[in-house]
Protein backbone atom coordinates (compact mmCIF):
# COMPACT_ATOMS: atom_id res chain seq x y z
CA UNK A 1 0.00 0.00 0.00
CA UNK A 2 2.87 2.68 0.89
CA UNK A 3 4.37 2.06 -2.70
CA UNK A 4 1.34 2.58 -4.56
CA UNK A 5 0.80 5.61 -2.20
CA UNK A 6 4.22 6.49 -2.97
CA UNK A 7 4.17 5.97 -6.90
CA UNK A 8 0.55 8.02 -7.13
CA UNK A 9 2.29 11.08 -5.18
CA UNK A 10 5.07 10.92 -7.75
CA UNK A 11 3.49 10.99 -10.75
CA UNK A 12 0.76 13.45 -9.39
CA UNK A 13 1.25 16.88 -7.85
CA UNK A 14 -0.33 16.49 -4.07
CA UNK A 15 -2.36 19.46 -4.73
CA UNK A 16 -3.76 17.88 -7.92
CA UNK A 17 -4.28 14.42 -6.29
CA UNK A 18 -6.38 16.17 -3.28
CA UNK A 19 -8.67 18.14 -5.70
CA UNK A 20 -9.02 15.11 -6.90
CA UNK A 21 -10.24 13.56 -3.86
CA UNK A 22 -11.92 15.98 -3.08
CA UNK A 23 -13.95 16.14 -6.10
CA UNK A 24 -14.86 12.42 -5.33
CA UNK A 25 -15.92 12.72 -1.93
CA UNK A 26 -18.19 15.86 -2.91
CA UNK A 27 -19.98 13.48 -5.31
CA UNK A 28 -20.30 10.56 -2.77
CA UNK A 29 -21.76 13.20 -0.18
CA UNK A 30 -24.10 14.25 -2.82
CA UNK A 31 -25.49 10.86 -3.81
CA UNK A 32 -26.02 10.29 -0.33
CA UNK A 33 -27.87 13.18 0.52
CA UNK A 34 -29.90 13.67 -2.65
CA UNK A 35 -30.21 10.12 -4.24
CA UNK A 36 -31.34 9.89 -8.13
CA UNK A 37 -30.69 8.39 -11.06
CA UNK A 38 -29.20 11.10 -12.24
CA UNK A 39 -26.70 11.76 -9.23
CA UNK A 40 -25.77 8.32 -9.17
CA UNK A 41 -24.80 8.51 -13.04
CA UNK A 42 -22.68 11.68 -12.20
CA UNK A 43 -20.98 9.96 -9.08
CA UNK A 44 -20.16 7.09 -11.25
CA UNK A 45 -18.64 9.33 -14.36
CA UNK A 46 -16.36 11.22 -11.68
CA UNK A 47 -15.63 7.93 -10.13
CA UNK A 48 -14.33 6.25 -12.98
CA UNK A 49 -12.48 9.41 -14.11
CA UNK A 50 -10.68 9.69 -10.60
CA UNK A 51 -10.04 5.88 -10.86
CA UNK A 52 -8.25 6.89 -14.07
CA UNK A 53 -6.07 9.97 -12.79
CA UNK A 54 -5.20 8.20 -9.85
CA UNK A 55 -4.53 4.73 -11.89
CA UNK A 56 -2.18 6.98 -14.35
CA UNK A 57 -0.08 7.70 -10.96
CA UNK A 58 0.96 3.88 -11.08
CA UNK A 59 2.53 4.38 -14.16
CA UNK A 60 3.33 7.20 -16.49
CA UNK A 61 6.92 8.88 -16.25
CA UNK A 62 7.80 8.04 -12.68
CA UNK A 63 8.41 4.36 -14.08
CA UNK A 64 10.13 5.00 -17.18
CA UNK A 65 12.73 2.64 -18.27
CA UNK A 66 15.09 4.60 -21.04
CA UNK A 67 18.60 3.04 -22.39
CA UNK A 68 21.10 5.62 -23.92
CA UNK A 69 23.83 5.21 -26.53
CA UNK A 70 26.53 7.62 -27.96
CA UNK A 71 28.10 7.40 -31.12
CA UNK A 72 30.97 9.36 -32.47
CA UNK A 73 31.11 11.00 -36.38
CA UNK A 74 31.18 8.04 -39.33
CA UNK A 75 29.32 5.73 -36.56
CA UNK A 76 32.65 4.86 -34.79
CA UNK A 77 32.82 5.13 -30.63
CA UNK A 78 33.50 7.84 -28.71
CA UNK A 79 37.35 6.26 -27.67
CA UNK A 80 39.53 8.84 -29.65
CA UNK A 81 36.80 11.38 -30.14
CA UNK A 82 38.30 14.94 -30.85
CA UNK A 83 37.59 18.30 -29.60
CA UNK A 84 35.42 20.11 -32.73
CA UNK A 85 33.50 16.71 -33.00
CA UNK A 86 30.34 16.00 -32.49
CA UNK A 87 28.16 13.20 -30.67
CA UNK A 88 24.87 11.59 -31.98
CA UNK A 89 22.86 10.71 -28.86
CA UNK A 90 20.10 7.77 -29.00
CA UNK A 91 17.50 7.84 -25.96
CA UNK A 92 15.23 4.38 -25.70
CA UNK A 93 12.45 5.08 -23.78
CA UNK A 94 9.65 2.66 -22.37
CA UNK A 95 6.79 3.85 -20.30
CA UNK A 96 5.39 0.78 -18.33
CA UNK A 97 1.89 0.46 -17.84
CA UNK A 98 -2.02 -0.05 -19.51
CA UNK A 99 -2.98 3.41 -19.86
CA UNK A 100 -2.27 5.21 -23.02
CA UNK A 101 0.51 8.02 -22.89
CA UNK A 102 0.08 10.87 -25.49
CA UNK A 103 3.67 12.08 -26.16
CA UNK A 104 6.41 12.69 -23.93
CA UNK A 105 8.63 15.50 -23.39
CA UNK A 106 12.17 14.58 -22.68
CA UNK A 107 15.13 17.03 -21.28
CA UNK A 108 18.91 15.91 -21.64
CA UNK A 109 21.33 17.64 -19.89
CA UNK A 110 25.15 16.94 -20.96
CA UNK A 111 27.52 18.26 -18.10
CA UNK A 112 31.93 19.00 -18.90
CA UNK A 113 34.08 18.71 -16.39
CA UNK A 114 34.57 22.44 -15.64
CA UNK A 115 30.53 22.84 -15.06
CA UNK A 116 29.56 24.31 -18.63
CA UNK A 117 26.01 22.46 -19.53
CA UNK A 118 24.42 21.60 -22.82
CA UNK A 119 20.65 20.97 -22.63
CA UNK A 120 18.30 19.64 -25.33
CA UNK A 121 14.08 19.40 -24.81
CA UNK A 122 12.64 17.44 -27.09
CA UNK A 123 8.76 15.65 -27.72
CA UNK A 124 8.81 11.82 -28.42
CA UNK A 125 5.18 10.21 -29.46
CA UNK A 126 5.16 6.50 -27.69
CA UNK A 127 3.97 3.73 -29.53
CA UNK A 128 1.21 1.89 -28.02
CA UNK A 129 3.21 -0.05 -26.18
CA UNK A 130 4.80 2.86 -24.50
CA UNK A 131 8.21 2.43 -26.58
CA UNK A 132 10.17 5.41 -28.02
CA UNK A 133 13.07 6.60 -29.55
CA UNK A 134 14.40 10.10 -29.30
CA UNK A 135 18.15 10.71 -31.23
CA UNK A 136 19.49 13.68 -31.76
CA UNK A 137 23.25 15.52 -31.83
CA UNK A 138 25.39 17.74 -29.56
CA UNK A 139 27.13 20.48 -31.17
CA UNK A 140 30.86 20.12 -31.59
CA UNK A 141 32.08 19.80 -28.43
CA UNK A 142 35.49 20.77 -26.68
CA UNK A 143 38.13 18.72 -25.33
CA UNK A 144 36.80 17.30 -21.42
CA UNK A 145 35.10 14.84 -19.55
CA UNK A 146 31.36 15.00 -20.14
CA UNK A 147 28.65 13.00 -18.48
CA UNK A 148 24.55 13.10 -18.53
CA UNK A 149 23.02 13.88 -15.55
CA UNK A 150 19.25 12.97 -14.47
CA UNK A 151 16.67 13.14 -17.42
CA UNK A 152 13.83 14.59 -16.69
CA UNK A 153 10.60 13.11 -18.06
CA UNK A 154 6.93 15.39 -18.84
CA UNK A 155 3.77 13.98 -19.99
CA UNK A 156 -0.30 14.49 -19.69
CA UNK A 157 -2.99 12.29 -19.50
CA UNK A 158 -5.00 12.25 -22.72
CA UNK A 159 -7.63 14.73 -21.41
CA UNK A 160 -4.97 16.56 -20.38
CA UNK A 161 -6.26 17.70 -16.92
CA UNK A 162 -3.22 16.40 -14.97
CA UNK A 163 0.78 16.97 -15.66
CA UNK A 164 2.85 13.93 -14.66
CA UNK A 165 6.88 14.38 -14.31
CA UNK A 166 9.76 11.99 -13.01
CA UNK A 167 13.76 11.71 -13.48
CA UNK A 168 15.83 8.83 -14.48
CA UNK A 169 19.13 8.23 -14.30
CA UNK A 170 21.17 6.19 -16.82
CA UNK A 171 24.81 6.71 -16.67
CA UNK A 172 26.83 7.68 -19.37
CA UNK A 173 30.25 9.12 -19.65
CA UNK A 174 32.56 10.01 -22.10
CA UNK A 175 35.47 12.48 -23.02
CA UNK A 176 36.91 14.54 -25.37
CA UNK A 177 40.21 14.35 -26.28
CA UNK A 178 42.67 17.79 -27.51
CA UNK A 179 43.00 18.81 -30.59
CA UNK A 180 45.85 17.88 -32.77
CA UNK A 181 47.24 18.23 -35.72
CA UNK A 182 49.63 16.55 -37.66
CA UNK A 183 53.56 17.83 -37.73
CA UNK A 184 55.69 16.25 -40.51
CA UNK A 185 58.98 17.99 -39.31
CA UNK A 186 60.32 19.28 -36.69
CA UNK A 187 63.86 21.29 -36.80
CA UNK A 188 65.53 21.57 -33.45
CA UNK A 189 68.71 23.77 -32.80
CA UNK A 190 70.59 20.99 -30.30
CA UNK A 191 73.40 22.30 -28.56
CA UNK A 192 74.57 20.26 -26.22
CA UNK A 193 73.15 17.12 -27.99
CA UNK A 194 76.32 14.77 -26.03
CA UNK A 195 74.18 15.35 -23.08
CA UNK A 196 71.17 13.74 -24.84
CA UNK A 197 72.00 10.09 -24.21
CA UNK A 198 72.26 7.22 -26.04
CA UNK A 199 68.69 7.16 -27.01
CA UNK A 200 68.74 5.31 -30.22
CA UNK A 201 65.49 4.75 -32.85
CA UNK A 202 64.83 3.60 -35.96
CA UNK A 203 63.00 6.55 -37.69
CA UNK A 204 63.54 7.08 -41.06
CA UNK A 205 63.60 10.89 -40.82
CA UNK A 206 67.27 10.83 -38.85
CA UNK A 207 70.49 10.50 -40.41
CA UNK A 208 72.31 6.72 -40.61
CA UNK A 209 75.69 6.71 -38.44
CA UNK A 210 78.17 4.06 -39.81
CA UNK A 211 77.69 2.02 -36.83
CA UNK A 212 75.81 -1.44 -37.81
CA UNK A 213 73.05 -2.39 -35.78
CA UNK A 214 71.94 -5.87 -37.60
CA UNK A 215 71.09 -7.46 -40.49
CA UNK A 216 67.70 -6.85 -43.03
CA UNK A 217 66.25 -7.97 -46.10
CA UNK A 218 67.51 -6.48 -49.14
CA UNK A 219 64.96 -3.72 -50.95
CA UNK A 220 65.19 -2.46 -53.99
CA UNK A 221 67.44 0.22 -54.17
CA UNK A 222 70.21 -1.05 -51.87
CA UNK A 223 73.85 -0.02 -52.50
CA UNK A 224 75.85 -2.72 -53.08
CA UNK A 225 78.15 -1.25 -50.21
CA UNK A 226 74.87 -1.88 -48.20
CA UNK A 227 74.67 -5.77 -48.87
CA UNK A 228 76.10 -8.15 -46.30
CA UNK A 229 77.89 -10.77 -48.36
CA UNK A 230 78.14 -13.19 -45.59
CA UNK A 231 74.88 -13.03 -44.47
CA UNK A 232 73.27 -12.82 -48.27
CA UNK A 233 75.76 -16.45 -48.07
CA UNK A 234 74.89 -18.29 -45.47
CA UNK A 235 70.73 -18.11 -45.81
CA UNK A 236 70.98 -17.83 -49.48
CA UNK A 237 69.03 -14.48 -50.00
CA UNK A 238 69.86 -10.63 -50.33
CA UNK A 239 70.12 -9.20 -47.05
CA UNK A 240 71.69 -5.70 -46.65
CA UNK A 241 72.90 -4.02 -43.20
CA UNK A 242 71.11 -2.12 -40.93
CA UNK A 243 72.74 1.07 -39.48
CA UNK A 244 71.75 2.97 -36.66
CA UNK A 245 70.31 5.91 -36.57
CA UNK A 246 71.15 9.34 -35.04
CA UNK A 247 69.88 10.17 -31.62
CA UNK A 248 67.97 13.11 -30.18
CA UNK A 249 67.91 13.69 -26.55
CA UNK A 250 64.62 12.81 -24.66
CA UNK A 251 62.19 15.76 -24.91
CA UNK A 252 60.48 17.28 -21.86
CA UNK A 253 57.13 19.26 -22.73
CA UNK A 254 56.51 21.74 -19.97
CA UNK A 255 53.14 23.29 -20.61
CA UNK A 256 52.57 26.41 -18.59
CA UNK A 257 49.24 26.41 -16.87
CA UNK A 258 49.43 29.77 -14.43
CA UNK A 259 46.38 31.72 -14.84
CA UNK A 260 47.55 34.94 -15.12
CA UNK A 261 49.30 34.29 -18.64
CA UNK A 262 46.42 33.83 -20.71
CA UNK A 263 43.97 36.30 -21.92
CA UNK A 264 41.19 33.89 -22.43
CA UNK A 265 40.08 30.13 -22.35
CA UNK A 266 41.06 29.82 -26.18
CA UNK A 267 44.64 30.80 -25.84
CA UNK A 268 44.87 28.17 -23.20
CA UNK A 269 43.18 25.41 -25.38
CA UNK A 270 45.60 26.36 -28.24
CA UNK A 271 48.84 25.35 -25.80
CA UNK A 272 47.01 22.24 -24.70
CA UNK A 273 46.47 21.20 -28.78
CA UNK A 274 50.10 22.51 -29.62
CA UNK A 275 51.48 19.92 -26.93
CA UNK A 276 49.13 17.33 -27.77
CA UNK A 277 50.57 17.41 -31.13
CA UNK A 278 54.00 17.19 -30.45
CA UNK A 279 53.56 14.29 -28.04
CA UNK A 280 51.66 12.67 -31.26
CA UNK A 281 55.10 13.81 -33.16
CA UNK A 282 57.11 12.03 -30.10
CA UNK A 283 55.37 8.60 -31.05
CA UNK A 284 56.02 8.80 -34.41
CA UNK A 285 59.34 9.44 -34.46
CA UNK A 286 60.14 6.95 -31.77
CA UNK A 287 61.57 9.60 -29.74
CA UNK A 288 61.19 9.84 -25.84
CA UNK A 289 58.51 12.56 -25.31
CA UNK A 290 57.46 13.35 -21.12
CA UNK A 291 54.99 16.15 -20.37
CA UNK A 292 55.02 18.20 -17.10
CA UNK A 293 52.05 20.24 -16.43
CA UNK A 294 51.97 23.14 -13.93
CA UNK A 295 48.17 23.52 -12.60
CA UNK A 296 47.84 23.67 -9.25
CA UNK A 297 48.40 20.23 -9.22
CA UNK A 298 52.12 19.48 -10.75
CA UNK A 299 52.11 16.71 -12.85
CA UNK A 300 55.44 14.61 -14.26
CA UNK A 301 55.85 12.34 -16.93
CA UNK A 302 59.42 10.94 -17.74
CA UNK A 303 60.34 10.72 -21.21
CA UNK A 304 59.58 7.72 -22.48
CA UNK A 305 58.85 5.59 -25.90
CA UNK A 306 55.83 3.61 -25.07
CA UNK A 307 51.84 3.86 -26.27
CA UNK A 308 50.82 3.25 -22.79
CA UNK A 309 52.81 6.46 -21.91
CA UNK A 310 51.75 8.52 -24.88
CA UNK A 311 48.12 7.71 -23.75
CA UNK A 312 48.71 8.29 -20.15
CA UNK A 313 49.76 11.92 -21.10
CA UNK A 314 46.71 12.60 -23.56
CA UNK A 315 44.30 11.79 -21.12
CA UNK A 316 46.36 14.18 -18.70
CA UNK A 317 45.69 16.64 -20.93
CA UNK A 318 42.15 15.91 -21.76
CA UNK A 319 40.58 18.00 -18.13
CA UNK A 320 43.60 19.81 -17.37
CA UNK A 321 43.16 23.95 -16.77
CA UNK A 322 45.12 26.89 -16.04
CA UNK A 323 44.30 27.44 -12.31
CA UNK A 324 47.92 27.54 -11.37
CA UNK A 325 48.46 31.34 -8.60
CA UNK A 326 51.78 30.93 -8.27
CA UNK A 327 54.68 31.94 -10.48
CA UNK A 328 56.19 29.24 -13.42
CA UNK A 329 59.30 29.36 -11.58
CA UNK A 330 58.34 28.39 -8.23
CA UNK A 331 56.70 25.23 -9.77
CA UNK A 332 60.18 24.41 -11.54
CA UNK A 333 62.48 25.15 -8.97
CA UNK A 334 60.46 22.43 -6.92
CA UNK A 335 60.64 19.86 -9.26
CA UNK A 336 63.60 19.77 -11.63
CA UNK A 337 65.38 17.80 -9.76
CA UNK A 338 63.14 14.88 -11.41
CA UNK A 339 63.66 16.73 -14.52
CA UNK A 340 66.28 14.64 -17.24
CA UNK A 341 69.96 16.23 -17.55
CA UNK A 342 70.37 16.79 -21.41
CA UNK A 343 67.05 16.74 -21.93
CA UNK A 344 65.33 19.05 -24.29
CA UNK A 345 63.32 21.45 -22.20
CA UNK A 346 60.22 23.24 -24.72
CA UNK A 347 58.31 25.24 -22.51
CA UNK A 348 54.60 25.81 -24.23
CA UNK A 349 53.90 29.14 -22.40
CA UNK A 350 51.99 32.75 -23.27
CA UNK A 351 54.95 34.45 -21.69
CA UNK A 352 57.55 36.94 -23.53
CA UNK A 353 59.90 39.36 -22.64
CA UNK A 354 62.29 39.24 -19.76
CA UNK A 355 60.28 36.07 -18.18
CA UNK A 356 60.85 34.57 -21.26
CA UNK A 357 64.65 34.99 -21.00
CA UNK A 358 64.81 34.67 -17.49
CA UNK A 359 62.83 30.83 -17.83
CA UNK A 360 65.28 30.07 -20.81
CA UNK A 361 68.68 31.09 -18.44
CA UNK A 362 67.38 28.58 -15.93
CA UNK A 363 67.22 25.66 -18.19
CA UNK A 364 70.90 26.21 -19.32
CA UNK A 365 72.31 26.27 -15.77
CA UNK A 366 70.48 23.54 -14.95
CA UNK A 367 72.01 21.42 -17.61
CA UNK A 368 69.05 21.35 -20.47
CA UNK A 369 68.52 22.19 -23.83
CA UNK A 370 66.19 25.14 -23.79
CA UNK A 371 63.35 25.48 -26.28
CA UNK A 372 60.44 27.98 -26.42
CA UNK A 373 56.70 27.83 -28.31
CA UNK A 374 55.36 31.63 -27.34
CA UNK A 375 51.30 31.10 -27.81
CA UNK A 376 50.35 34.38 -28.73
CA UNK A 377 46.64 36.06 -28.64
CA UNK A 378 45.52 36.45 -32.23
CA UNK A 379 43.69 39.65 -30.93
CA UNK A 380 46.87 41.28 -30.70
CA UNK A 381 49.04 40.76 -33.21
CA UNK A 382 49.92 43.83 -33.88
CA UNK A 383 51.88 44.25 -30.89
CA UNK A 384 54.92 43.17 -31.63
CA UNK A 385 57.54 41.04 -29.48
CA UNK A 386 60.98 41.21 -29.81
CA UNK A 387 61.39 38.01 -27.46
CA UNK A 388 61.43 35.61 -29.77
CA UNK A 389 64.36 37.69 -32.16
CA UNK A 390 66.32 37.51 -29.08
CA UNK A 391 66.03 34.30 -27.95
CA UNK A 392 67.02 32.84 -31.13
CA UNK A 393 69.81 35.32 -31.39
CA UNK A 394 71.44 33.46 -28.41
CA UNK A 395 70.84 30.16 -30.77
CA UNK A 396 67.78 29.35 -27.95
CA UNK A 397 65.11 27.47 -30.69
CA UNK A 398 62.06 29.76 -30.34
CA UNK A 399 58.93 30.05 -32.26
CA UNK A 400 55.93 32.03 -31.89
CA UNK A 401 52.22 30.45 -32.91
CA UNK A 402 48.52 32.06 -32.92
CA UNK A 403 46.39 28.99 -34.46
CA UNK A 404 46.91 25.77 -34.43
CA UNK A 405 47.32 25.55 -38.38
CA UNK A 406 50.52 27.07 -37.81
CA UNK A 407 52.49 24.82 -36.00
CA UNK A 408 53.55 22.24 -38.57
CA UNK A 409 54.91 25.12 -40.57
CA UNK A 410 56.35 26.99 -37.77
CA UNK A 411 58.37 24.07 -36.32
CA UNK A 412 59.24 22.88 -40.09
CA UNK A 413 60.62 25.65 -40.98
CA UNK A 414 61.20 28.14 -38.27
CA UNK A 415 59.91 31.63 -37.20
Amino acid sequence: MRRAVSLIMNGMQPSRLAAVLAVWCLSLLYVLFQGGKTSIMLFSMISLLSIYLIGAGFGGVNRVIAQRSVRGGAERGVEQLHAGEQVSVKLEVHIPGFLPTPYLIVREVLQRHNGDSWSFEESVIPNLRGAGKLVFQTPPLERGRYVFSKTECISEDIFGLMEHKGRIEVQTNFHVLPRTVYIPKWQRNIRNSRLGGTHTTISASRRETTQINGVRDYVYGDRISRIHWNATAKTGTWKSKEFEHESFPRTLIVLDCTAEGYDHAQQFELAVSAAASLIEYGAKEHAGTGLFTTAKETRMFPPADHAGERMRMIQHLIDIDYNRKSKLIASLETSYRHFPKGALFLLISPMSGKAASEIMRWVETRGMNPCFLQITNPRKQNQRDESIALLQSRGISSYSVSSLEELPAVLGGGT
